[in-house]
């Protein structure tokens, strides 16, 4: 690619790299417009809205995962991004104009499902870098999709609060088309392994059986995510009380220190690269049991512990993310799409039984059984990555 930037001989450009990135962030905050807006959305479509809308895109998201995603192992990713992001548009012009809560619940699942081209963007990423720098890459276009999910939520409450919550889907329509304008500028059409569908979807449970590594990675994150989301379940449940009474949007901005995920990413990547993925991820698993501790010992009088905790608990899940996803990426060459397939669909499990156990706890034994089921699940990851990785280290 005459006149840019290379960063290493396979021609990962500088151009390719930020693409990829902006599309991974760009992709996924479609799943999280809505959650901001849902007080006007039952406003006008009813108490239902709350359940259905953020449902049906994060529903849509894990179908997408499950059934999309292994496609870029047979079929050019970057045509795959394009379409995606195309028909993701077409998605949000429909939910911006939808008449009743049917309409925008089947647009909104539509959504979710186009959007996880975020995690096309990802494997894409780790089959261009070199061996040397995989982790950096991937930790790279990862800081892109968690401040997509961060500033998802900022700029759709702003504009929703300003100017509608038609306006935030046409808007990210106009950014989708955009994003497939970027995807056909800025990246490359890759080699693909024609495979039919059926051998595709019946490959993911031969590579997750033949390969310990992606088993002990997915568990490990699955059960990170766990305890991340019952403590996230839970946590306007403890702020919106006394002693701390805050308001929902006080509450929300809790999320904002999300952003040390986003520079922790290629921090971990690079250290994956250098000394292998299984400390780092024993690191985050330590990480979130620190933040527990906190969270117990200071979470029901004091913000100041709860921020800590907040802090602690998205540095220990993003590092060990960042740190799974490299060694994962480095098994099978040719199935990177198949394997994030096997990887998110263990997060994406883990996260709704940690969101269950989590407000359960809560229910029946206060912030302490919040606290008591988050610390189990991120000691059960320490102990998955401790003497799960020994035999085959990453």
């Amino acid at each position: 690619m005459t006149g840019t930037l290379r960063d290493d001989a396979h021609g990962f450009t500088v151009r390719t790299r930020f693409g990829l990135t902006l599309i991974a962030g760009g992709a996924v905050a479609n799943i999280y417009y809505n959650q901001p807006l849902l007080a006007l959305l039952v406003g006008e479509f009813g108490d239902r809205a709350a359940l259905v809308v953020p449902t049906a895109s994060l529903v849509g998201y894990g179908l997408g995962i499950l059934g999309l995603v292994p496609f870029g192992d047979a079929l050019p990713r970057r045509s795959l991004i394009i379409g995606q992001l195309l028909g993701l548009a077409v998605a949000l012009l429909v939910a911006a104009s939808s008449p009743n809560l049917t309409v925008l619940g089947c647009a909104s699942l539509a959504i979710g499902i186009l959007a996880s081209a975020a995690q096309q963007a990802v494997p894409f990423a780790a089959e261009l870098a070199p061996d040397a720098t995989r982790g950096r890459m991937v930790g790279q276009v990862m800081t892109g999709l968690f401040c997509g999910i961060l500033l998802a939520r900022t700029v759709s409450g702003f504009v929703g609060a300003h100017h509608g919550w038609r306006t935030v889907f046409f808007a990210a329509a106009v950014v989708a088309v955009a994003m497939a304008g970027i995807a056909a500028a800025t990246l490359p059409t890759s080699a693909t392994k024609r495979l039919r569908y059926r051998a595709l979807m019946t490959s993911l449970l031969h590579i997750l059986r033949s390969q310990p590594v992606l088993q002990n990675a997915s568990l490990s994150q699955g059960l990170l995510f766990a305890s991340f989301n019952a403590f996230w379940a839970t946590l306007a449940l403890l702020v919106e009380a006394p002693p701390f009474d805050l308001s929902p949007a006080g509450a929300g901005l809790f999320g904002v220190i999300g952003v040390a995920g986003a520079i922790v990413a290629p921090l971990s990547g690079r250290y994956s690269d250098r000394r292998g993925a299984r400390p780092v991820v024993i690191a985050g698993s330590l990480c979130v049991l620190a933040a527990f501790a906190v969270l117990a010992a200071g979470g029901t009088w004091s913000l100041t512990a709860i921020t800590i905790g907040v802090l602690l608990i998205d540095l220990g899940i993003n590092a060990a993310l960042i740190a799974n996803q490299t060694r994962a990426y480095a098994l099978v060459a040719g199935a990177r799409g198949r394997i994030n397939t096997v990887l998110f669909t263990s997060v994406f499990i883990g996260g709704a039984i940690g969101a269950f156990a989590g407000s359960r706890a809560f229910l029946m034994a206060g912030w302490p059984g919040v606290c008591l089921v988050g610390s189990a699940f991120a000691l059960g990851a320490l102990v998955v990555s401790w003497f799960g990785g020994r035999a085959k280290p990453a």
